[in-house]
């Protein structure tokens, strides 16, 4: 089979299951599995398929008929121009959270600072931050012991230096002086997950659930984080498009922090929340 043939059976056979964008999909598997770009795929659409390659395609348009996100088929995802390895032990990093990251470089810029990324997953926050921020110390913590597979992995196939430690939250940290701790925390609500779309649910859940009000996680930084800063030492959170004003509330609450800014994101969605240590 030609690479246009099996691109067309597999743009039909997504769009029958309603899934979004199978042009692109299609295109990124051809061009993972061939180990070529999307660019070469395009300009030999004429090209006759090997057999093995021929099956390991028809079998990724399955998977995405099935709901597997592409990035899990691929085991790849790119963020703040660098390549993660991805699985289903962890969430698929998305562009919204480099507005995160983005945000602790440019505060920081050349400083030698402590970061701790909290809740790491793939580790794309923590190993991003030690790219573009080479003078700082960067550890990121998590709670599943495959994701952070993943982060060592994705550590060493960036060449980067970041300490990854299983911890619940902060459990299982010692160190008391992190002039910066950042989080992409699970804050999705509880009885929301349900309703999300197919290929999200995908994504494990313990890296979704934010709990009954999807609060569960801020409210567990907010509170023990304090005791975990240094002096002035600042807090940088992604956000639901919905919370920003509860989040505001639970920092006013505390009278321990300040708020600095919250920013929105390219779609226009409240996304951070950045506070400091009063």
């Amino acid at each position: 089979m030609r690479i246009n043939e099996i691109i067309k059976q597999g743009i039909i056979k997504l769009k029958e299951n309603n899934i979004e964008e199978p042009l692109l999909k299609i295109r990124i598997l051809v061009a993972s599995i061939l180990n070529k770009s999307k660019e070469y795929v395009m300009a030999h659409s004429e090209d006759e398929l090997d057999v093995a390659n021929e099956k390991k395609i028809l079998d990724g348009i399955e998977q995405l008929m099935n709901y597997v996100p592409i990035q899990y088929i691929t085991n790849n995802q790119e963020f703040m121009k660098l390549n993660f390895f991805v699985n289903q032990n962890v969430l698929i990093p998305r562009s919204d959270t480099e507005i995160l990251v983005e945000e602790v470089i440019n505060t920081f810029k050349n400083e030698h600072v402590k970061i701790l990324d909290m809740c790491t997953g793939s580790g794309c926050i923590a190993i991003s931050l030690k790219k573009y921020m080479q003078n700082s110390e960067v550890c990121g913590i998590d709670i599943s012991k495959e994701a952070l597979k993943v982060a060592r992995l994705n550590a060493k196939n960036n060449n980067i230096d970041v300490k990854f430690k299983c911890s619940d939250m902060f459990t299982n940290i010692k160190n008391r002086d992190f002039d910066v701790i950042v989080s992409n925390p699970p804050y999705i609500k509880k009885k929301v997950i349900p309703t999300l779309n197919k290929e999200v649910r995908k994504e494990p859940v313990i890296a979704l659930d934010g709990g009954e009000d999807g609060l569960y996680f801020y409210k567990k930084i907010i509170n023990e984080a304090f005791n975990f800063l240094a002096d002035n030492g600042m807090i940088f959170l992604e956000i639901g498009y919905d919370q920003k004003e509860e989040l505001i509330e639970l920092i006013n609450a505390d009278k321990r922090y300040e708020l600095v800014k919250t920013k929105k994101d390219l779609g226009d969605n409240d996304r951070i929340v950045v506070i400091k240590k009063v």
